[in-house]
């Protein structure tokens, strides 16, 4: 028993160095990706929401096409188009975690009661931890989504929680948008406006960042009061 899971252990780790490979691999290719959807006339959308989910399974890095989709499609169609993409490979990424790693963890910590309610704990919070998950700009967007498929929470929460990428999804955009040069973009001369509209979503971010800290400190504590005698 105890060597199936080390072997199961061994092929989810290889896996993962496999998907940050091909994330790597895949992210050289989102210039010519850009491009490509450009040409594409009424099918570019189609094309471009299908690449945005393909990569955030591979773990490839959304800003660069964030801010593609602003110079393609501009403000309102790119963040509709990002969102949907967005949104659909972290269903994925969150259904493959879940059903491919998940039993592995709970084989190998479900007896520690401690990680038992602290998983319960995470799960009782919901769509307002992912939330402020989502909201908050430290923890990466591609490795959260697994990181979520470990945990309880719901599928619907997560769904519900993953709004959290809009006002970072509006500002990236609108940098695209203003920039406007696919080549631009592509050879990195694409910096996020520090206008307003940047501020208003750093201190969102922090404020998020200071929200989850504390709710996972008070998750900690209820799990481990519940937990220990």
């Amino acid at each position: 028993m105890a060597r199936s899971v080390w072997v199961k252990a061994a092929l989810a780790i290889a896996a993962i160095a496999v998907l940050v490979i091909a994330g790597r691999e895949a992210g050289a290719l989102i210039p010519r990706f850009a491009s490509w959807v450009d040409a594409l006339g009424v099918w570019g959308p189609i094309a471009f929401i299908t690449g945005y989910t393909i990569a955030a399974v591979l773990l490839v890095p959304g800003s660069w096409l964030t801010l593609a989709a602003g110079a393609i499609f501009g403000l309102g169609w790119g963040v509709l188009y990002v969102m949907v993409g967005a949104t659909s490979g972290a269903a994925a990424a969150f259904l493959i975690g879940r059903y491919l790693a998940r039993g592995l963890v709970e084989r190998r910590l479900g007896a520690d009661a401690r990680f038992a309610a602290i998983d319960r704990a995470v799960g009782a919070e919901g769509a307002r931890l992912v939330l402020l998950l989502r909201l908050t700009p430290v923890v990466p967007y591609s490795a959260l989504n697994y990181a979520l498929g470990l945990t309880r929470v719901r599928f619907l929460d997560y769904l519900a929680g993953s709004i959290g990428m809009l006002p970072a999804t509006v500002l990236y955009v609108y940098t695209g948008m203003i920039a406007g040069d696919l080549a631009t973009i592509a050879a990195g001369g694409a910096s996020v406006a520090r206008g307003p509209a940047y501020y208003a979503v750093l201190a969102l971010g922090l404020g998020a960042t200071l929200g989850v800290t504390l709710l996972a400190t008070r998750l900690a504590r209820r799990a481990l009061s519940d937990a220990l005698p």
